[in-house]
């Protein structure tokens, strides 16, 4: 009896912890939803704070995080900052675009 008893007051215990909050996406707009014009992007420059974010082919993507991107400056590339639309520059890029690849996006830019 003792056993069942321990059983039962673990699993309610279990159950307690996990809050039963039922968990749900719906309505809720992540950020890789968001469309950006030229000019809202240009607030993802990495500067005072902001986050830093570029676009490449229509995709917007999260720089903030970046060494090379400190402070919204891409020094290796000659100064290029965040919070612009780079496609030209990276085709030009010894890099190329394989290092979007692990980078997170954010939205797109408006057409």
């Amino acid at each position: 009896m003792n056993k069942l008893l321990m059983v039962l007051g673990s699993s309610v215990m279990l159950l307690a912890a996990c809050g039963g909050e039922e968990v749900t996406d719906e309505g809720d707009e992540t950020e890789e939803d968001q469309e950006f014009t030229l000019e809202e992007l240009g607030e993802y420059d990495g500067q005072d704070g902001n986050e830093a974010y570029v676009a490449v082919d229509g995709v917007v993507y999260d720089v903030t995080d970046v060494e090379e991107w400190e402070d919204g400056v891409h020094d290796p590339a000659g100064g290029l900052e965040a919070g612009d639309d780079h496609t030209e520059e990276i085709e030009e890029a010894p890099h190329g675009t394989d290092v979007l690849e692990d980078l997170p996006t954010v939205g797109t830019l408006e057409e």
